[in-house]
């Protein structure tokens, strides 16, 4: 009798040790485009959330280049991101809104403390770094609003992301030639780089 027992007791434990493992395997098979609760994929979710969290960051940025910039086309450039930024932000949360993804409402503390970082620094000091920021997070941006528009699932995003991209890419332009502009031949010269996601 207790050998009866002692194997229904290990069959049972081995069960449970094997549905266990089930459950743990189908967690790590969890990917990008797995849908969450609110039925977007995990990847449009990601996107969304750093589009939004960027556009946040690029607006301030953009707000104090045009106080703190020493030179017409940086300032004309913060300009620029203050109104493209605004108007994505607000596309975007169009888009969060209908299809029920969750957006940020506030910049986290890395770029919290980046707009700080930046509005400590002279006009001189800003010039020449802000650009080689803008050339850099473009750059990033690029990237994200290209991969979201070939791989989106969610069609608005997809949407969005191939809109977007002209803007980012002309944005890269027009940072690039702000570099230039303050004589800085590289985007790669500051080691201490300052923002970008």
């Amino acid at each position: 009798m207790k050998n009866t027992q002692l194997s229904a007791a290990l069959l049972t434990a081995a069960g449970l040790l094997f549905c266990l493992n089930g459950v743990a395997s189908a967690q790590k098979g969890v990917n990008a485009d797995t849908p969450t609760a609110s039925g977007q994929t995990r990847g449009d979710m990601h996107f969304a959330r750093e589009a939004a969290e960027g556009g946040m960051l690029e607006v301030q940025l953009g707000h104090i280049a045009v106080q703190k910039s020493q030179n017409d086309m940086i300032k004309a450039f913060g300009q620029r991101m203050i109104d493209d930024h605004t108007k994505l932000n607000d596309q975007l949360k169009s888009i969060a809104a209908k299809d029920n993804i969750p957006l940020p409402t506030k910049l986290d503390a890395r770029d919290q403390a980046t707009v700080d970082r930046f509005s400590k620094m002279t006009g001189t000091e800003f010039d020449r770094v802000y650009p080689r920021d803008m050339v850099r997070d473009h750059e990033n941006d690029m990237a994200a609003f290209q991969k979201e528009a070939n791989t989106a699932t969610n069609p608005d995003l997809k949407n969005f992301a191939n809109t977007g991209l002209p803007i980012i890419q002309e944005h890269l332009r027009l940072a690039k030639e702000n570099l230039k502009a303050v004589g800085v031949t590289s985007s790669r010269e500051n080691p201490n780089r300052v923002a970008s996601k």
